[in-house]
């Protein structure tokens, strides 16, 4: 869906958030923000996100019950990504009825196994308001997805679907940036392998996420919520999650199935129709993209380097 910005209320932000914040130079450090000031965590907590999800059941439930008035505020924080570094990042693709629709594919069958495809979580993500260099290349045409992420708070394998948002620790707004121009190699060793997965979806900063972890709790109806993505304030995406073909809980047993979930892995569950690709437009250098999720909160990042408009 194109076109300006809707008239009308801007999606709004969780109450509170679990995130990270770096002052000067420190190393990043797990904070709650809420109404847009970043709040230190009390003494004697883990100092990374990490830490506390490695241990979600005990410090989610004080997060629960902690009152945002007791914290400190931390002047002059500035938001790094909220989890550095989950151990995996998958991805579900093609997993909106509206984007297979408007690449020309079959209506998806919902009880389908969805497909994953992974990025490096070292060097794909960053925080929420990042500049982003476009990858090198006479077209990489780099596109935007909008997309939630899902945040894992209890690990598992062959995790029942019926269980599966109790391993759920909370959502991330994220953006899967992909160079399609990347995608289709006429030099691999072997024509079976001309399609380069990783230069596709895996270049540095392919992966803003945040602007925190909203826990699960206060986003009970995540999939009736809504995501939006804006490039330089013109609508491009605007859908909401419940288009999803596989939703949250079998996507979260889907991945245990391949692969053993641990806490802190990030998976992201698709996007929905208005992708570049569909409109052969893609992001120019100076571009800025906004990404929301209506209770979650926005990434917003400026793309550098690359072909100017």
């Amino acid at each position: 869906m194109t076109g300006r910005r809707p008239e009308g209320p801007p999606l709004t932000e969780s109450p509170w958030s679990l995130v990270q914040y770096q002052n000067s130079d420190s190393p990043p450090r797990a904070g709650i923000r809420a109404h847009g000031a970043v709040h230190a965590l009390p003494n004697g907590w883990p100092r990374t996100t990490m830490e506390i999800l490695a241990n979600w059941k005990h410090y989610g439930d004080r997060l629960a019950s902690q009152s945002v008035a007791m914290l400190d505020q931390v002047p002059g924080a500035r938001l790094v990504a909220p989890i550095t570094y989950p151990r995996k990042l998958l991805c579900a693709g093609a997993n909106y009825y509206s984007h297979a629709a408007e690449l020309g594919t079959a209506k998806p069958d919902p009880a389908g196994v969805p497909f994953f495809f992974l990025k490096t979580p070292t060097t794909a993500i960053v925080g929420p308001d990042a500049l982003i260099t476009i990858p090198k290349g006479d077209a990489p045409n780099f596109d935007w997805e909008a997309e939630l992420g899902v945040v894992i708070g209890k690990g598992g394998k062959n995790i029942p679907r019926g269980e599966a948002r109790s391993h759920v620790a909370g959502y991330v707004v994220a953006n899967d940036l992909s160079a399609r121009g990347l995608f289709t190699r006429s030099d691999s060793v072997s024509p079976v392998f001309a399609y380069d997965w990783v230069a596709h979806k895996s270049q540095d900063g392919s992966c803003p996420i945040g602007p925190g972890i909203v826990p699960a709790w206060l986003v009970p109806d995540i999939e009736d919520r809504r995501l939006r993505l804006t490039v330089n304030d013109e609508v491009k995406q605007d859908s909401t999650i419940g288009d999803l073909v596989v939703g949250i809980d079998g996507l979260v047993a889907a991945a245990s199935e391949i692969v053993t979930l641990e806490p802190g892995d990030l998976i992201l569950t698709g996007t929905p129709a208005g992708v570049g690709l569909a409109q052969g437009i893609f992001l120019a250098e100076g571009d800025v993209v906004v990404a929301e999720i209506d209770g979650v909160g926005e990434i917003r990042h400026t793309m550098i380097g690359g072909p100017q408009r």
